[in-house]
């Protein structure tokens, strides 16, 4: 029996590339977002599922609405054994939602991280665990039952870039493991999400990227690790405009910055440093506005010359 798969972002399409490998769960269709303006240039890009999709092979539409008529006709058309859901970034309703069993590939231990940036908020908080579950999709925001999770740790140097593949390829095995299930003809057991421990995960926005001085070191080194390298952390600079942050580290505590010195960004001893709280981060690879990304010491030797000049 089919399988039809809706995602769009670089962790379902890592998903989707999985099910193509074998041809037991090699989807029939895969549905993901219409193309958009990306960038400075504002070009016309396809998401990362399209892209993956197309280079496999696999039928490939992208709807403007995923529950238009035309679109619940298509899905019903394929009568598939199963709908997979993988950070599709769009809403399922009625009643393609009751039409057909939704898998949903979440990368959170359920009911902890609800919502769009599981991945990055658990670094964020500082968890030293996250997984993946399998769950029933429903009406509400990741509340549905779950049927399988596991788990990995997140390391004290993990950054999305390096977390996120190791959730891919549990992810992947999970989902596998679901669908070799109800091949067989066998249920699938559910189990309700304790609603009282339920945490969510918001959207990175702007201000999620912003390290502000006022908040704690480790804090702030872990929000850099959680968005390097798909979204990046940023620092704001005196002159104005914002430095881009891709690799930082907490400073020991024999490398301080001096006494009295105010927060904020510090060239000091050849290195740069932002001044928090309760401590400081060393910046160690950055990007100034409108440049490319280089290792501190390079920026603090640019801006130098530009300064003499």
């Amino acid at each position: 029996m089919s399988i039809v798969f809706l995602g769009t972002t670089d962790f379902a399409a890592a998903i989707l590339e999985r099910l193509a490998d074998g041809e037991q769960h090699r989807p029939a269709l895969v549905l993901t977002r219409p193309d958009r303006p990306q960038g400075r240039g504002r070009r016309l890009s396809s998401p990362p599922v399209a892209e993956r999709a197309r280079a496999l092979g696999l039928a490939l539409e992208q709807p403007e609405r995923v529950n238009d008529e035309a679109t619940v006709a298509r899905i019903a058309a394929l009568q598939p054994m199963a709908v997979v859901v993988c950070a599709f970034g769009a809403l399922i309703r009625e009643p393609l939602l009751s039409s057909h069993p939704f898998l949903n590939v979440h990368p959170s231990l359920l009911p902890r991280w609800r919502g769009a940036a599981p991945v990055e908020r658990a670094i964020m908080a500082g968890d030293e665990r996250t997984g993946v579950s399998i769950m029933r999709l429903t009406a509400g925001l990741d509340s549905g039952p779950v049927c399988l999770t596991g788990s990995v740790p997140i390391a004290p140097s993990d950054s999305y870039g390096s977390l996120a593949p190791r959730l891919q390829e549990l992810g992947a095995d999970l989902l596998v493991r679901a669908l070799d299930t109800l091949s067989s003809d066998e249920p699938l057991e559910f189990v309700e999400q304790e609603e009282a421990s339920a945490t969510y995960a918001e959207k990175i926005e702007s201000r999620d990227r912003l390290l502000d001085p006022a908040r704690p070191a480790a804090e702030l080194e872990r929000v850099v690790r959680a968005l390097h390298p798909h979204i990046g952390a940023r620092a704001e600079l005196a002159q104005g405009g914002l430095l881009g942050v891709h690799e930082a580290a907490l400073l020991a505590p024999v490398l301080a910055p001096p006494a009295g010195e105010s927060r904020g960004l510090l060239a000091h001893d050849g290195r740069l440093l932002l001044v928090c709280s309760d401590g400081a981060l060393e910046l160690l690879v950055v990007q100034p506005p409108g440049g490319r990304a280089m290792d501190a010491g390079a920026y603090l030797r640019g801006r130098s010359r530009a300064q003499r000049s």
